[in-house]
């Protein structure tokens, strides 16, 4: 009787293979062009992407170029084109230069009386959720100094709300405001308080620490004791 054939392990394993590679083979054959285009757009894509990033960088770096050239304009008085110029580069994808621009623009307009103009610039800073914090708040306290006389008391209360506590690096202007603004209301104890908070504030620009002192003194809150003999 035949003996049916001894089958090695070594046999198994090449018939293995074979078959995997027919497989592999046959998978290749039927989506090869699926895979072509899959692999050509991948790198159509990655290489658009590489390039607009270097195209933003160097426009960018352009912009900060017409930035420092417009300071220099300024300086010597060279402002004919000023406008047009800061109008620009507001529009600009890179944060830093379209802040900058905007900033500029309203220090510029305040110069040549135009209020409206500058209230418009740093409520476009203010509105802008993409630009940092920095940026914003120190555009909310601008602008709301510039509308403080037209704005409501409240409304000066509720807008600087966020920054006029201790700590906050603008502590000192939107606390020195929200004060007034508490006098406006008639609250003069709470605005005392807050004056002497001010006072005592280290952090705060000397110059409205001084008048905080002044200020809380006449409303019955003296800080002038917490600020020892420099304040005396």
């Amino acid at each position: 009787m035949a003996q049916p054939p001894d089958i090695s392990d070594t046999f198994v394993k090449e018939v293995d293979e074979n078959l995997r590679r027919d497989r592999i083979r046959d998978f290749f054959r039927e989506n090869g062009g699926w895979i072509a285009a899959g692999v050509a757009l991948f790198l159509v894509i990655s290489g658009g992407i590489i390039w607009y990033q270097q195209h933003r960088e160097q426009r960018a770096e352009g912009q900060v170029e017409q930035l420092a050239q417009i300071y220099k304009n300024i300086g010597a008085g060279n402002t004919s084109r000023l406008s047009q110029q800061l109008d620009d580069l507001s529009q600009s994808g890179s944060k830093a230069v379209r802040a900058s621009a905007l900033f500029t623009r309203a220090a510029f307009a305040l110069q040549q009386n135009d209020q409206k103009l500058a209230i418009a610039s740093y409520k476009a800073v203010r509105d802008d959720s993409s630009l940092p914090d920095s940026y914003r708040n120190a555009a909310l306290v601008r602008e709301t100094a510039l509308e403080f006389d037209q704005l409501q008391p409240q409304q000066v209360i509720a807008q600087l709300e966020p920054l006029a506590k201790p700590g906050n690096p603008w502590f000192g202007s939107a606390g020195e405001m929200t004060a007034l603004a508490l006098i406006k209301q008639g609250k003069t104890r709470e605005a005392g308080q807050l004056f002497a908070t001010l006072a005592k504030d280290r952090d705060v620009p000397d110059g409205i620490r001084n008048r905080s002192i002044q200020i809380s003194g006449s409303l019955g809150a003296d800080a002038s004791a917490a600020l020892g003999p420099q304040a005396q």
